[in-house]
């Protein structure tokens, strides 16, 4: 269905700047009670929520708990269920990993088991960026699989990305990450035995090196499988929106992400305040600005509530820098949304909010939940959103006579 706006393009010197607090939505901790985000003191964010046009949004379909990556692919425009992305080519593009058509990428967590292989920490403590590091180049000194080229990089605090290149390698291969602690890693599986028991000997194979590599690893002596997939690209936002656009993100997957869609992704922000100062650097060489903001998911993954309220506190306060800038159109929203209650992604849909000249004002009282459940853009799925700001930043022409 999007391919239909690519003849509805009209060029323009607007700017849209896209600001995604990553798993944003949440629940309150106990009935009747409120969110994290109502709990908040988001003074930028409820101002702009009364001259605003806002709203809910689902990112794949009703009830359906959505992984990072679909989510982000339907913020950006592209249908979840039709272009699927598999998380460890999202994590390898992430680092800017020179992936090929071919190569198999995995999503990898260090992870804590007890001595009788039991799981008691998925993400090993969230080690510090050189502790992952160090650990990538154990596994790459140590693990090896004749006939094919095996590449260790370290992501992020837990997260690593695998990429395994060579003949005969199949998609189809289940995660050994059984998503909760108490339980021993899963073993490498296919779903299609026939087509990939040549994948799982060579998965199993590095695993069982990386086992014993990391066997004498205080926390992080488990390696754990996710997202495993194959490089499929994707036609770019500037082939199917006429968008020149800047992708920034501290976090790397989020950078895969942007590169995935086509955007250039500067590598600079490191911190909540470098997004807005890269924002403000890269200004006049794009049309579009995917500025990520990582810290709302992880205290909402961490099961830590009054952390996610702070961290809410924290991207409203990049609000008004952003504004000083004058975009055309700007859009605040999650990918998803992340309770702390839950401890997790949940399928519960996601407050925006769009700010344009051309919007309706729907005079809510504050950016939250319950006040977007009124809102004039009413519950509809993320993926609609993309046409929206192109609408509002008059990027779209009139469709027929």
């Amino acid at each position: 269905m999007y391919d239909f706006y690519k003849d509805l393009i009209a060029k323009n010197d607007s700017k849209i700047v896209l600001l995604v607090m990553d798993g944003l939505g949440g629940l309150p901790r106990e009935a009747g009670g409120k969110t994290e985000l109502a709990t908040a003191r988001t003074p930028n964010l409820d101002r702009l929520a009364a001259v605003s046009s806002c709203g809910l949004l689902e990112p794949v379909l009703p009830g359906v708990t959505p992984g990072s990556g679909p989510s982000h692919l339907a913020l950006f425009g592209y249908d979840p269920l039709r272009f699927r992305i598999g998380r460890g080519v999202m994590e390898a593009l992430g680092v800017n990993f020179p992936v090929e058509r071919g190569d198999l990428c995995v999503r990898l967590n260090f992870a804590t088991a007890d001595a009788q292989g039991i799981l008691v920490d998925r993400r090993a403590g969230r080690p510090r960026d050189e502790e992952t590091a160090r650990l990538a180049a154990k596994l790459q000194a140590a693990v090896a699989v004749p006939g094919h080229e095996i590449f260790f990089r370290p992501v992020k605090e837990h997260r690593a990305a695998l990429v395994v290149r060579g003949p005969g390698l199949a998609e189809g291969i289940h995660d050994t990450d059984p998503q909760v602690t108490g339980r021993p890693p899963l073993p490498v599986v296919g779903a299609d035995p026939g087509k990939t028991a040549h994948t799982v000997e060579v998965l199993t194979s590095i695993v069982a090196q990386a086992e014993r590599a990391l066997a004498g690893e205080a926390r992080a002596n488990r390696m754990l499988l996710r997202g495993i997939s194959f490089f499929h690209p994707l036609p770019t936002l500037e082939e199917r929106f006429g968008l020149r656009a800047c992708g920034i993100a501290a976090y790397p997957m989020y950078k895969g992400l942007a590169r995935l869609a086509g955007m250039a992704v500067d590598d600079r922000p490191k911190t909540p305040a470098d997004l807005v100062a890269v924002l403000r650097d890269r200004w006049a060489d794009f049309d579009f600005f995917f500025v990520h903001y990582k810290y709302t998911d992880s205290s909402g993954e961490d099961g830590d509530f009054e952390r996610k309220v702070r961290m809410i506190e924290e991207g409203d306060a990049l609000v008004p820098a952003i504004e000083a800038l004058r975009p055309e159109v700007l859009a605040v929203t999650g990918d998803h949304s992340t309770p702390a209650v839950m401890k997790g992604h949940s399928w519960h849909p996601v407050p925006v909010l769009l700010h344009s000249r051309w919007c309706l004002a729907d005079g809510l009282p504050g950016f939250e939940e319950v006040h977007c459940a009124r809102g004039t853009l009413g519950q509809r799925p993320t993926l609609h959103l993309m046409a929206l700001l192109m609408a509002h930043a008059l990027r779209l022409s009139k469709y027929g006579a």
